[in-house]
């Protein structure tokens, strides 16, 4: 029993490697919100479905909510306070355009 408890935190610690944090990317002035979504979100995102980028929730669901979790982070999504200004406005339009709400 005990190895097994050892085992499940050592797995729950590796899922948890990478999370929150701050990431230093900065996109270049010309990025596409696609380019920046590839470049700095799908290593984590993979885009769903043919052009379905994610699935978001009702409450992130707008621009300035989801500027508001790229740039500050969660718990298990590290930050990317440099993607601001019109970058930032580029990534948020292409993620509701191309993503489902449920």
């Amino acid at each position: 029993m005990k190895k097994l408890s050892f085992a499940l935190t050592l797995l729950a610690a590796a899922a948890l490697v990478g999370c929150g944090g701050s990431n230093d990317y900065t996109p270049p002035a010309d990025a596409t919100g696609e380019r920046i979504f590839s470049t700095a979100c799908s290593e984590c995102h993979k885009p769903l479905k043919g052009d379905v980028a994610m699935i978001l929730s009702q409450s992130v669901a707008n621009k300035d909510a989801l500027k508001n979790k790229f740039q500050n982070g969660s718990m298990r999504m590290p930050a990317f306070p440099n993607i601001q200004g019109e970058a930032a406005d580029r990534l948020a339009d292409y993620l509701l355009s191309n993503s489902e709400v449920q």
